[in-house]
């Protein structure tokens, strides 16, 4: 049986690259050390990370006047890491409010300076994106902080807003997934564990001239200009991260580099949907169409009381973690990069013949 995991994080990684790791583990490529052995300072490793680094800024066009960061520490990390290094002597900065994440982002960021949210969908349930003219933007605001996507009310936007100031944002979630302009942003962070590689390896995008002026009292290794000074090197790397993300990058080239990635995302994604709205209201999407994401899917059952057993024939049919998060319930089916169409097409016909059972 195969088995189809739509996990929201650590997620689904591309068998491919899972293999060649499997098939470099006690030796990489003649050195008779494995990635996971090797001194982040070694020149096996120093290449691994440079061509890492190197992919990544081809795969998403990233300007020279950008610096690219492996972290630790997740996205969570930077909820303080952002406001430590770009509040930059500003009193106060601008945030959206379009979920959990956002939320959590907006309370980590109060205890460093001011915070002026200027727009929340919380009246709704977080099941939309405030339109823009509704914004209550600071124009001397240090930075605008958005979260294009939020991985558990499945809520996600493509535009931006026109603003004067740096955007930062937290693209966890569907980084890699489709087309971005870097060039519009002032930092970029994702966690990798979702689109990128195993868990523990957070990657950061920052633009040169907002480094080096954090708060007073910033701890080194939450300093980008450390980072940055030692080419991601200060301490030791996440390195067995960035080797997978390493072979992740190179395989999305292989594929044809993000546009192409984006188009398989789009026909999962409008599939999964099409079995949602095809239902007749057996199956419930809470979020407004136009907001919808094509990484996470959130959904419920018109009866509730059947959860339980949707679960239950889903994992018997290899159709893993389903369960929606602890603070939505439902269902939720992460569709990132690495879940094949087969995935989608499997549970979008488990879905079917489920509803039909219990109609």
């Amino acid at each position: 049986m195969t088995v189809y995991n739509f996990s929201a994080g650590p997620a689904v990684l591309p068998k491919e690259v899972l293999q060649q790791a499997r098939d470099e583990m006690l030796d990489w490529h003649g050195s008779g050390m494995s990635v996971m052995e090797m001194s982040h300072r070694g020149k096996e490793f120093m290449g691994i990370a440079a061509n890492a680094e190197a992919d990544l800024r081809e795969l998403l066009n990233i300007p020279s006047n950008y610096r690219v960061l492996f972290l630790q520490g997740g996205a969570s990390m930077q909820f303080a890491m952002v406001p430590m290094n770009l509040l930059r002597g500003k009193a106060s900065a601008d945030y959206l409010n379009t979920g959990e994440w956002s939320k959590k982002a907006i309370s980590e960021a109060k205890k460093y300076g001011g915070v002026n949210v200027v727009a929340s969908a919380a009246d709704r349930n977080f099941a939309y994106v405030p339109e823009f003219s509704t914004w209550n933007c600071d124009k001397d605001a240090a930075y605008l902080h958005i979260t294009p996507n939020e991985t558990i009310g499945g809520v996600e936007f493509d535009w931006l807003p026109d603003v004067s100031v740096p955007i930062v944002a937290d693209m966890s979630s569907n980084i890699l997934s489709r087309p971005v302009d870097v060039s519009k942003y002032g930092l970029i962070y994702a966690g990798a564990q979702k689109n990128i590689g195993p868990a523990g390896l957070t990657i950061v995008i920052v633009r040169e001239d907002l480094i080096g002026n954090p708060v007073s009292g910033t701890p080194t290794m939450l300093d980008y200009k450390t980072h940055a000074d030692n080419e991601s090197m200060y301490n030791t790397p996440p390195t067995y991260g960035i080797y997978i993300a390493g072979l992740v990058f190179q395989l999305l080239k292989k594929k044809g580099g993000i546009a192409a990635m984006e188009k398989t995302n789009i026909a999962k994604a409008e599939l999964l949907y099409s079995a949602i709205d095809g239902s007749e209201g057996f199956y419930l999407c809470p979020v407004e169409r136009k907001n919808r994401s094509r990484m996470n899917v959130p959904f419920t059952l018109k009866d509730a009381s059947l959860d339980g057993e949707f679960l239950k024939q889903a994992d018997a049919r290899g159709l893993l973690q389903l369960k929606g998060h602890r603070s939505v319930g439902g269902m939720r089916a992460s569709i990132y990069n690495a879940m094949p169409l087969e995935g989608v097409q499997a549970l979008a016909a488990f879905m079917g013949e489920f509803a039909r059972s219990h109609a």
